[in-house]
């Protein structure tokens, strides 16, 4: 159900297939998916296989060094990947959001800087700079600054070449995005490996005690007051939404196409999917057959949800600095219509497509619980209610979504 990613890579003459890569890199990491995230170690290798595709820097210009691709392409690649591995998506995803962080809040010194630095090292960038945690503190020095304080969740904490986190300035305690480096002295950080789901992707907690930080490695503001924030900045709330409706929208889709695999092996061995035998066989089962009808409309329409708000999204990021509050506004939007409808389909097929399949989708053999789990552990984090509201007070009051980073 992927026919409109194989559209995303723009791939002509000369260009690198995006796509193809990333499918690649889906059927590798597909192969002992059920086991890796049963062993739940920290995705160490899974990372490297990354960095060795080139996928990490696909958002980096051409002429830093990086794929020169756009977001429409990194979408498709989180998504494709996540249908394999949903951790992995997940990962790649926060780290595509948070190394193009800069373009959104920094200036554009900085971001050639600091994108041509990642392209050199092939960082893998982790941290999160939402407003569901409680801001560290950055303090002026005579040198740059000092980061102290604890942050309870940090996707990728475990494996990160570079951490951007959110950080309250001491005296003003207006919220800056800080890029921190987790080798520095006073970086402790530990895996969470007390969540039932999202088990490799190395996320966890991490603390801060008087890390230096240098003055160009404080981005700027993160701050949802009016006019602090440019328009074109705003752009990194839907920016940010759309990487969860497509994590969403992968992991959904990836059981559906396991089951369908599951489906095809129970046909060809005449094992029904309900203890009732149907004459045609378990394909004309008309309790499965209702249950696919079901799903694939949920899952197609939470995907043409996502392209249309990806699509809006392309235009107001050409826009550039030109783009105005209205736009942004409707992008935003859009974005959260589509990651509430991604929600909800994730959390609807990861549980109903196991119905299909009966007492085996039970077995640990063939993992089918580990796309419920990473779906529901991220969802939890990112509920729908919060958008549902914001959609509503918009189309009802013409309320501007707030200036909200998720999770």
């Amino acid at each position: 159900m992927t026919v409109a990613a194989d559209e995303a890579t723009g791939a002509g003459a000369g260009q690198v297939d995006w796509l193809h890569i990333a499918r690649e890199m889906a059927d590798d990491l597909s192969t002992d998916a059920a086991e890796r995230e049963q062993a739940g170690k920290t995705p160490f290798g899974e990372v490297a296989r990354l960095r060795e595709s080139g996928l990490l820097t696909l958002l980096v210009p051409a002429e830093q060094g990086g794929g020169g691709a756009d977001w429409r392409t990194a979408y498709a690649v989180v998504r494709t990947v996540a249908a394999a591995d949903g951790a992995i998506g997940h990962l790649l995803g926060h780290h595509y959001f948070l190394s193009f962080s800069a373009r959104f809040f920094a200036g554009p010194a900085c971001v050639t800087r600091v994108e041509r630095e990642s392209t050199e090292g092939q960082w893998c960038w982790g941290g999160g700079i939402a407003s569901h945690e409680p801001p560290l503190v950055l303090t002026p020095t005579a040198n740059g600054y000092l980061l102290n304080g604890y942050q309870r969740y940090a996707t990728g904490v475990g494996i990160a070449d570079r951490l951007m986190v959110r950080a309250a300035l001491y005296g003003t305690g207006e919220p800056l995005a800080v890029l921190v480096d987790p080798a520095q002295p006073g970086v402790l950080s530990g895996s969470s490996g007390d969540t039932f789901g999202q088990r490799l992707a190395a996320s966890g907690a991490a603390e801060f005690d008087a890390v230096p930080v240098a003055a160009g490695d404080v981005f700027g503001s993160l701050s949802p007051d009016e006019g602090v924030l440019s328009p074109f900045a705003s752009l990194a709330v839907p920016t940010a939404r759309l990487v969860s409706a497509q994590f969403c929208l992968g992991v959904a889709e990836g059981l559906l196409a396991e089951v369908h695999e599951h489906g095809r092996a129970a046909r060809s061995s005449r094992q029904p999917f309900s203890p009732q035998t149907w004459p045609g066989g378990p394909s004309q089962d008309p309790y499965a057959l209702t249950v696919y009808g079901e799903l694939a409309v949920d899952a197609r329409a939470a995907s043409a949800l996502a392209e249309q708000a990806v699509d809006a999204l392309m235009r107001g990021l050409a826009q550039g600095e030109e783009v105005d509050d209205e736009e942004c506004a409707e992008i935003a939007v859009l974005a959260s219509v589509a990651e509430a409808a991604a929600s909800r389909a994730a959390q609807e097929i990861t549980t109903r497509a196991l119905d299909v399949v009966g007492a085996d989708a039970a077995s640990t053999r063939h993992g089918f619980d580990r796309f419920w789990r990473n779906a529901r552990t991220h969802t939890l984090r990112e509920p729908a209610a919060h958008r549902l509201r914001e959609i509503g007070d918009y189309f009802l009051n013409g309320a501007h979504p707030s200036f909200t980073l998720p999770a």
